[in-house]
């Protein structure tokens, strides 16, 4: 078995043991200290420590590579993460005895200008907020499957898979949707109307965004990350990726009783 190990250098600066008990207990195989997302092909496992943000940083690479994810939750919130700090010897003995279940987590496939981007949370087309293409609101329209859904006067749109609908989509007023739901949400970031709403839609249909602003300059940002800019008139297309980020899962949590939790701390 191959395993990786991945973590934000900045929380591990005294290591505390965490990476040598990894290390040790796979004597029978190969150990890999990953520092970059091009060292993961090959794996069969990735530890990855740290928050939702660490995790979120390696999932496409992972994905698309078909190495599976476990989280050990070393930041603050850790939805993602299926173990906290203090069972790591869990995490370990779960991968080591092969007897795990896989979650397979939906992803956006996301095309501007003929590039295509990979996200796992969510994709989010947002009014620029400073310098000379700073706008107070932008028009966007969203069309799913060819057909008009609105055109929303606002901060931006978010298009959230399920794993996402508990990240930005939930705070910008979005539904929560359940892990094995296979649909997206588009959310509204402030819009200036009575009636927009939130849209769930089916992860087979393919929706497309076009800022209507002559002139204005939007940020696109990928699961937390700015990729690149949308100028008025492009047009942005989110749809399902043709591989999924797969997580390894003890199999002994609701989602719900998961998500209480987790909401709870996060309100703290």
């Amino acid at each position: 078995m191959e395993v990786g190990i991945y973590f934000n250098d900045k929380y591990f600066s005294e290591n505390k043991g965490y990476i040598e008990r990894i290390s040790a207990a796979f004597t029978d195989g190969t150990v890999r200290r990953i520092k970059d997302k091009s060292e993961i092909g090959g794996l069969d496992v990735l530890f990855v420590l740290g928050g939702d943000g660490t995790i979120l940083s390696v999932a496409s690479a992972c994905a698309v590579r078909s190495v599976k994810i476990i989280g050990v939750n070393y930041g603050h919130v850790g939805f993602l993460a299926e173990f906290e700090p203090d069972r790591l010897d869990d995490a370990i003995a779960l991968v080591k005895s092969g007897k795990y279940k896989v979650q397979s987590r939906n992803m956006l496939k996301v095309t501007l200008g003929g590039q295509s981007f990979y996200a796992l949370n969510d994709a989010v087309i947002q009014r620029s907020t400073s310098g000379e293409s700073f706008r107070n609101t932008v028009s966007l329209r969203a069309e799913i499957d060819g057909t008009t859904v609105d055109t929303f006067s606002s901060d931006g749109l978010i298009v959230s898979t399920p794993t996402g609908s508990t990240a930005y989509s939930l705070a910008a007023g979005g539904s929560v949707l359940a892990p094995d739901i296979g649909a997206f949400i588009l959310t509204p970031i402030c819009s200036h109307s009575l009636h927009s709403r939130p849209v769930v839609f089916g992860d087979g249909s393919v929706i497309k965004i076009t800022p209507l602003n002559k002139g204005a300059t939007l940020g696109l940002i990928l699961d937390g990350r700015a990729v690149g800019k949308v100028k008025g008139g492009e047009e942005v297309t989110v749809q399902k990726a043709e591989f999924s980020a797969e997580f390894i899962t003890a199999d002994d949590k609701n989602f719900f009783n998961k998500l209480l939790v987790k909401l709870n701390l996060w309100s703290k």
